[in-house]
């Protein structure tokens, strides 16, 4: 489910305020028939938004999955974010770094193109653990452009889904966040 399915035109800016950004909220999860789920996967924007704090706030979660990039301003966010969750009771199951190399596919080389990783020192400061690291890929992108996701290769992501779960699977059965 997304905002952007209900708007009159893909490109038209969603301009509001807190008050309706929680009601949307709300009415996602109170409206929409989501079915027998394992998991529910609410991705939401950085930081400590009115978005997150009404889905912390009004939605039954058993953890969230934080997420960062290399650089040490992302990690700055996260654990803002992470003090935002202790805060409100909610759990953390753990820190993804997203965007953490490139590989180059000519020659197979790995570069930190966006500096050296801050995950680990991120996720040491806050206690958490360091779930994995993605790649930054192309191919992804150009996937995900063409409608072509359930073609890309879930290897970079099995671990990190299967840390999810067994840590997830020590909490209540509640979804995701």
């Amino acid at each position: 489910m997304s905002i952007n399915l209900l708007l009159p035109n893909e490109d038209e800016a969603v301009i509001w305020r807190g008050p309706l950004i929680g009601g949307a909220i709300r009415q996602f999860w109170g409206d929409v028939v989501w079915g027998d789920l394992d998991v529910l996967v609410v991705d939401l924007p950085p930081g400590t938004s009115d978005a997150s704090l009404t889905v912390m706030q009004s939605i039954p979660l058993n953890g969230v999955v934080l997420v960062t990039s290399p650089q040490d301003l992302a990690g700055m966010v996260v654990r803002k974010a992470a003090r935002m969750a202790w805060q409100l009771s909610v759990p953390i199951v753990g820190l993804v770094e997203n965007m953490s190399y490139f590989v180059c596919p000519k020659c197979g080389e790995r570069a930190d193109i966006f500096g050296p990783s801050q995950a680990m020192r991120t996720a040491l400061q806050l206690g958490i653990p360091l779930l994995g690291q993605l790649p930054l890929d192309p191919d992804l992108a150009r996937r995900c452009d063409a409608g072509e996701i359930e073609e890309y290769p879930t290897e970079p992501f099995e671990p990190i889904a299967e840390a999810i779960t067994e840590r997830a699977s020590a909490r209540p059965s509640k979804p995701i966040f």
